[in-house]
């Protein structure tokens, strides 16, 4: 007999449920009045306390005393008929508000990767624009360094194509990748240009997003080279710790920057870049600029353990 009466309760509080989620529900969502709900709750567990009542009368037939405590309590039934189904909306409301959270963090995702991909793709065809024209200088002199910079460039665009793709790379390949650009501009600049680059620290699985330090490296020797310098530097010093990386880049600046003539070729500018930092290690990075009128610095230290 307990069993039997168990088995109801839970079929009817069941029927409450269903009723609620797959019909009151979702009215009560394209509506958005609080008040038209509760009723309809309270209607539906109206229509359902006798239907149970009497299913247990029917059971009970040979139990007077239980089939007068059932007819004395079917307000009891209705309350709790009612609460099931108060206790269903509310998790619906949070299950329906934890799927629209999924749903918008799945959104932002992919905004977040879509841009991404927008700014990292403004920076490789300047990268490539910029090494063939190196190329080319060489070629027209007829230089017996065109070679070796077809090869650098060949290296270079290997690690672009197809392992730029990634989110991230290793720190290695990404410093490999700096080494072979710094020995490019080396042979295009000649004895117009001291080039200078350290590295202090061990490097080991470290990785790092593609292509962080080139456009702050393009613009020291944007800086280091124009305005009619007839000779600069350009001094970069790589540190390296277990899950951090801390580059400097200074160089020699003109003091009065002449206004540009014609017009302007390209360059991604350090907006991009931020851009990027902040999408990519937000709040896990740290990035100083200073200039003065003979020297621009950039120091620029990475939190890799995201």
């Amino acid at each position: 007999m307990i069993m039997v009466k168990e088995f109801i309760n839970v079929a009817f509080f069941a029927m409450m449920v269903y009723i609620n989620i797959y019909f009151l529900f979702p009215n009560y969502l394209s509506k958005k009045n609080l008040l038209h709900h509760l009723l309809s709750l309270a209607i539906t567990a109206l229509l359902i306390t006798p239907i149970k009542t009497l299913c247990l009368l029917l059971v009970a037939t040979d139990f007077g005393d239980f089939q007068a405590y059932l007819l004395q309590h079917r307000v009891d039934f209705f309350v709790s008929t009612f609460f099931i189904g108060i206790a269903s909306t509310i998790y619906s409301i949070m299950n329906d508000w934890l799927a629209s959270q999924r749903e918008k963090k799945e959104l932002q995702s992919q905004t977040l990767q879509s841009e991404l991909k927008f700014l990292k793709s403004q920076i490789n065809p300047h990268f490539l624009f910029n090494t063939l024209n190196s190329l080319y200088a060489l070629t027209l002199k007829k230089s017996d360094k065109a070679p070796e910079i077809v090869l650098k460039l060949s290296e270079m665009m290997r690690y672009m194509l197809y392992e730029c793709n990634e989110r991230e790379v290793p720190l290695s390949k990404e410093i490999n990748y700096l080494k072979n650009y710094l020995e490019l501009e080396k042979i295009r600049q000649g004895k117009k240009m001291d080039i200078n680059f350290s590295m202090d620290g061990e490097l080991g699985n470290q990785k790092i997003a593609p292509l962080m330090f080139i456009p702050f490296v393009e613009n020291s020797f944007k800086h280091g080279i124009s305005n009619q310098l007839t000779a600069g530097y350009v001094n970069i010093y790589l540190e390296i710790e277990k899950q951090e990386v801390t580059i400097t880049i200074e160089n020699s600046k003109t003091a009065s920057m002449p206004a540009p003539t014609g017009k302007k070729s390209g360059g991604i500018g350090l907006v991009n870049v931020r851009r990027r930092l902040d999408l990519l290690y937000p709040n896990l990075y740290e990035l100083n600029i200073d200039e003065d009128p003979n020297t621009y610095t950039v120091k620029l230290c990475i939190n890799l353990d995201k």
